[in-house]
């Protein structure tokens, strides 16, 4: 299972918020580049990097902070917010991004979802974030009646191979994983998922291995230092799955 980091990015800077709630953030890093390293360091194989700001806006905001991430790390970077036209995607693509995801955009624009699987394949990930049962779009500030699992499968019937499912609820407190809404995606949905939100023990990572994720995304539990970045990896990285 990959362990992703998770590097979120507003006004410049590392922050973390509960439920998505702009109002309730906590700044970790002025200078994201430096979460960054330091998570390398610690052994992480890939980064989550999200701007939060641009997935409010529609449309990329912090591409600096983003290209200064990519010149002080030498792993791979999936990336997303506010990526909702070609030449966003093409931007980060250029800029050292090796997978984008795709969220509000997914729900509104399936076309480009289709365009870009097509023009980059495996490259691609859809964000199914979740609010009671439910997608939310626009920085989460907005909301769908469309469920995740059927957008997924959807999707997965048109080449999405990656998918990173949230629960909102959960994202930031600590609360652990919903287990029950992955475990269903997982189920039905045939394609690589990506737990996120609520892990805050290593045995919320176990948990969610145990039910068939192939990554997870750890934020707050790492940045509070509740989880030891190296214990994890050693436990449940790639490498270790392969002792």
């Amino acid at each position: 299972m990959i362990l992703y980091p998770a590097i979120d990015i507003r006004g410049g800077r590392c922050v973390r918020l509960v439920e998505g709630d702009f109002d309730r953030e906590t700044i970790y890093d002025s200078d994201p580049s430096l979460a960054a390293r330091r998570w390398v360091d610690a052994g992480a194989e890939w980064l989550h990097v999200v701007d939060l700001d641009g997935a409010v806006a529609g449309r990329p905001i912090n591409g600096e902070t983003v290209a200064q991430i990519r010149a002080a790390v030498d792993v791979p970077i999936q990336f997303g917010g506010g990526l909702r036209q070609l030449n966003d995607l093409e931007g980060a693509f250029g800029a050292g991004v090796e997978r984008v995801i795709l969220g509000t955009a997914a729900l509104q624009d399936p076309d480009l979802v289709s365009r870009a699987g097509a023009r980059w394949g495996d490259r691609i990930a859809v964000a199914l974030d979740t609010r009671d049962g439910q997608l939310a779009t626009d920085g989460w500030l907005g909301q769908s009646d469309t469920s995740a699992v059927d957008l997924a499968q959807r999707l997965a019937g048109s080449g999405i191979r990656h998918f990173v499912y949230t629960d909102i609820r959960r994202d930031g407190t600590l609360s652990g994983p919903d287990l029950r809404g992955l475990s269903e995606l997982i189920e039905h949905v045939d394609a690589n998922v990506i737990a996120s939100g609520g892990i805050a023990s290593l045995e919320d990572i176990r948990a969610v291995a145990n039910a068939g994720a192939a990554g997870v995304i750890i934020g707050r539990a790492l940045y509070d230092g509740r989880i030891s970045l190296v214990n994890a990896v050693a436990l449940f990285g790639r490498s270790a799955a392969a002792c």
